[in-house]
């Protein structure tokens, strides 16, 4: 079972994407901001993939980023559209970029690809 982490200070939206994510059989790990989820990235190498938000307090997403230096794919779900801070994320590796509200299975199949699940 793969396993996903998902990084977003709203635990509604924690709760919403881990669900669409356990139903298609994945393993979740939730941390509550970048630095929670930069940890849990450090202690958990069998992440396959992040789900990382932007704003988020103590370390945002683009901070998320640049700590996590390319260790697993990450795709960021956030409200941001701005095509500068999607480039920024490109550049510090994101693998993609999804505007919120999501569709559950369109994540699903964005982290299946990621994961090579």
């Amino acid at each position: 079972m793969k396993k996903v982490m998902v990084v977003d200070d709203s635990a509604p939206v924690r709760q919403q994407v881990g669900l669409a994510l356990r139903e298609a059989g994945f393993d979740v790990v939730e941390a509550f901001d970048g630095q929670d989820g930069a940890e849990k990235l450090v202690a958990n190498p069998t992440i396959a993939v992040v789900i990382c938000d932007v704003n988020m307090p103590r370390m945002n997403g683009i901070e998320f980023l640049a700590a996590a230096k390319g260790k697993c794919p990450v795709l960021m779900l956030t409200t941001e559209g701005q095509a500068e801070l999607m480039a920024q994320a490109k550049s510090l590796g994101a693998k993609g970029w999804i505007i919120k509200p999501f569709k559950g299975p369109l994540l699903v199949a964005a982290v299946q690809k990621l994961a090579g699940a």
